[in-house]
């Protein structure tokens, strides 16, 4: 590349393209880079670099393509084509073509003398390419008088959307904010209500951006948080870019974004035929930014205030003494279209160490085959990536310079070993990240000056190494902070109503949707993830009722196929419940009588189709008719032969089924009395004991029996909640807190504080009957208590129910029959004298008994 005047190049071809963003410019110039026979094109972004490079490499193989920038040098022997970013074009190479990107930025403050430098003397020797936008324009025909300027169009439209709410953006927005600290909060108000954002900030390693924008571009997330670093991004397929607010410090001031920067960024919205808008967003009770009327017909129709001068600084440096070097960057322009910047970090630094008394002697020798003060001018290029300030920065320049001046003038591997190895640690946090991936850049950008460092190759592989692991944390971490998946998935998923996602039920009713776990489905009730939040339950819930249609038809299908053993009656806090396969899907409600409930479905199982409604109502009425017929067999059985007995029995036996196969013998002297022979002996057949003081049937009084028993009693009494179930093979039981009905219907009887099993009842009551001689007092035998698992005194009350009093015959205690208590008395305790004619409790004579 010739570095003389622009105006020695006549022959050479100058073309300014000029227009606003989405007009195809790039694409434009990397065609006319490729059309060359070798060339070089600088950008205004490392990562812009990159992007052409890889493009470019695979269009021409990477044989023959270089990538420059200040931290990534890849550069082949035969390279021929060259993307770079603009302060790292070789100025000293002759190519056939030279393209600028982003001229515009010609006017910056910061950077911008380096763009204005490339504008003014970076030429082809076939043809230079300058793209930009309009604002140019006026400026490229008074000092590039012999370009020729083209304008392109905007593909597509851009229009004002006016302010909206971030809950009412629309999907595929960018919010554009001017801070950090706007854009972390930003996103995480995303990841609440839309399922989260990809992050681009200017501060992210090319590696961090593209993980970030490529998840945004495959639709993992539909909104994207950026900074104004946007306005010269990738292409994204953007359609409304939302300012969060329209003002920026500018590393002096707060200021207001200049129309040219406001289309810089609005422009991003559309993609070539596809219209784009653009307008504010209202955060909270953050006060509302607005366009200006003036600025929204600018921004509708790409029309903007000119430039009228770019920054400059002299190129052309004195370094014979560091007054020289100065003096030469403080000159003035040449040209009322330029203006002198102001100090640069590297002058800024420059300055500082020129007070210095070492820096100065040093400066004044010949280093490495150079002047000193070239060497120092160098060091003070270093960039500052950490953005830490020049008096920081100049400490580290000074480190720098002083170890390029001592010994072999090479940085100490050492100090550079020991400086990366303190950045290499991948801690899960966003900003401690950022700020590691920015220190080491500052070390990449070392390792590829191959006149600082010895083994420039390994150390370069080193820190790039070193910055892909960080990279590749810091995406990870900001999706972790920023994306909530599944909420993401879900109102894709509402919102793509002919798509068909990917479902997955697992083993253990665990529900995914396109790989994420969204909740369980326990036979037809689909409950949603506990840790979900109140908004987040919603979507889930509405997920479940879409997808779940088929599979809980599916399950409707199967338990009206199923066997009788996947249903199981089930006591709970909400009633008697059915279940099937381990999942409630119904409750037994009042029926027309104990023996007959009603099947009530489920809310879920309500919602299916009516005919698989149907099927599964009629399965589990059949399974609940057919398991009580045959564990409560013994009452069937008993009203199959209603006709073929007496009156009597005919009453006995319908009270005893509406009983559910226990009575208490008190209330049936009437029907007991008229029973004939042949109905004592029929029910004796069928299983029914007519005990002392109750008429049961001793088959029912087993563990399942009863449990159905008392299951149907509940329903039949609409009792929510039963007691536990008396352990199986226990025949007494405490029977406080215990209703009179309930154990009953259990088949105990209450003696005292204790309830006996009727039958144990019924089997004492006889045994006694048949040892005792009518009224004659007899002794109890003393393991009667232990049989029954009573207390001496429970044995005692137990005797005194069943009509037995205590006598004492011979000074020891005695029972003697005085007869059937009368209906509904309890088991008495009053006190029975003693052999000294002292009051005794039952409880102290059978004490005494049983010490015998």
């Amino acid at each position: 590349m010739n570095n003389r005047p622009a105006s020695s190049h006549l022959a050479a071809t100058v073309t300014a393209v000029l227009g606003p963003t989405n007009t195809g410019k790039t694409h434009l110039a990397v065609e006319r880079l490729c059309g060359h026979a070798s060339g070089i094109m600088g950008f205004p972004l490392r990562l812009l670099a990159r992007e052409v490079y890889d493009k470019v490499v695979a269009a021409k193989g990477a044989h023959q393509v270089a990538l420059i920038t200040g931290e990534e040098k890849i550069v082949p022997p035969q390279a021929r084509w060259f993307l770079c970013t603009v302060e790292s074009m070789p100025l000293d190479r002759e190519v056939a073509f030279v393209g600028i990107d982003e001229g515009q930025l010609g006017a910056d403050p910061e950077r911008g003398h380096v763009f204005t430098d490339r504008l003014l003397r970076a030429r082809g020797y076939a043809e230079t390419m300058i793209l930009g936008s309009e604002t140019l324009k006026p400026l490229i025909r008074k000092l590039l008088p012999e370009a020729e300027i083209i304008t392109r169009p905007r593909f597509s439209t851009l229009a004002y959307a006016g302010p909206k709410k971030l809950s009412r953006l629309p999907r595929r927005t960018a919010i554009v904010a001017f801070t950090a600290a706007e854009v972390y909060a930003i996103a995480e108000m995303l990841r609440r209500q839309k399922g989260g954002a990809a992050v681009v900030m200017g501060s992210l390693s090319p590696r961090t951006r593209n993980a970030q924008v490529a998840m945004y571009q495959s639709g993992e997330v539909d909104y994207l948080v950026a900074t104004d670093a946007i306005g010269m991004g990738l292409n994204m397929d953007i359609a409304h870019v939302a300012f969060a607010g329209l003002g920026k410090f500018d590393g002096k001031r707060q200021r207001r974004l200049t129309l040219a920067e406001m289309a810089q960024i609005a422009g991003r919205a559309g993609r070539h035929q596809r219209d784009g808008t653009f307008g504010t967003v209202q955060l909270g009770a953050q006060e509302q930014c607005s366009f200006a009327a003036e600025e929204i017909e600018g921004l509708e129709a790409h029309r903007f205030e000119p430039l009228t001068q770019l920054v400059w600084r002299n190129s052309a440096l004195d370094f014979s003494s560091l007054p020289r070097l100065v003096a030469t960057m403080d000159a003035r322009p040449p040209r009322a279209e330029l203006v002198r910047s102001d100090d640069a970090l590297d002058l800024a630094v420059l300055k500082r160490l020129a007070g210095e008394p070492w820096v100065m002697e040093r400066a004044s020798r010949r280093l490495a085959g150079q002047p000193g003060l070239m060497r120092l001018w160098q060091a003070c290029s270093l960039p500052d990536y950490r953005k830490t300030g020049v008096e920081a920065h100049t400490r580290l320049v000074a480190r720098v310079f002083r170890h390029l001046t001592e010994a072999d003038g090479r940085l100490p591997e050492a100090w550079i070993a020991a400086e990366i190895a303190h950045l290499d640690r991948v801690a899960r946090d966003v900003e401690a990240l950022a700020d590691r991936i920015a220190a080491v850049r500052t070390w990449t950008y070392v390792a590829h000056r191959p006149d600082w460092v010895d083994n420039q190759a390994s150390w370069a592989e080193r820190t790039r190494a070193v910055e892909d692991r960080l990279s590749d944390a810091l995406h990870g971490a900001l999706t972790q902070r920023f994306v909530d998946r599944r909420t993401a998935v879900l109102l894709k998923d509402l919102k793509a109503r002919g798509s068909d996602a990917l479902v997955a039920i697992a083993a253990d009713g665990a529900v995914a949707v396109d790989g994420e776990e969204i909740g369980r489905i326990d036979g037809f009730r689909f409950t949603a993830d506990a840790a979900a939040r109140a908004g987040e339950q919603r979507l889930l819930l509405a997920a479940a009722e879409r997808h779940l249609v088929r599979e809980r038809a599916h399950r409707a299908r199967q338990l009206a196929d199923s066997p009788a053993g996947d249903f199981a009656l089930v006591g709970g806090s909400g009633g008697q419940q059915l279940h099937w396969r381990g999942a409630r899907v119904a409750c037994l409600r009042k029926g027309r009588d104990a023996l007959s409930p009603r099947v009530e479905l489920d809310r879920a199982v309500t919602a299916l189709a009516p005919d698989d409604r149907r099927r599964v109502q009629l399965r589990l009425e059949t399974w609940v008719a057919a398991a009580i017929a045959d564990v409560l067999r013994p009452l069937s059985q008993l009203a199959e032969r209603l006709a073929d007995v007496s009156p009597p029995a005919r009453g006995l036996i319908v009270q005893l089924v509406a009983g559910l196969g226990v009575l208490d013998r008190a209330a049936l002297a009437e029907q007991l009395a008229g029973l004939a022979r042949s109905d004592r002996q029929m029910l004796g057949r069928l299983g029914v004991r007519l005990g002392p003081q109750h008429v049961f049937q001793p088959a029912l009084l087993r563990p399942e029996p009863t449990r159905w028993r008392l299951a149907l009693w509940a329903v039949a009494q609409d009792v929510a909640e039963l007691p536990p179930l008396p352990p199986p093979g226990r025949v007494s039981i405490a029977s406080d807190g215990l209703s009179a009905e309930w154990l009953a219907v259990a088949g105990f009887w209450r003696v005292g504080a204790q309830a006996v099993r009727i039958d144990m009842v019924d089997r004492l009551a006889r045994h006694i009957h048949e040892r005792r001689d009518g009224r004659t007092p007899f002794m109890p035998d003393p393991n009667w208590a232990a049989s029954l698992g009573l207390s001496a005194d429970g044995l005692a009350r137990l005797l005194r129910a069943l009509g037995y009093r205590p006598r004492l015959v011979d000074g020891a205690p005695h029972f003697a029959w005085a007869g059937r208590p009368p209906a509904g008395r309890r088991p008495a305790t009053e006190a029975v004298p003693d052999a000294g004619g002292n009051a005794a409790s039952p409880f102290a004579i059978l004490a005494a008994m049983k010490g015998r």
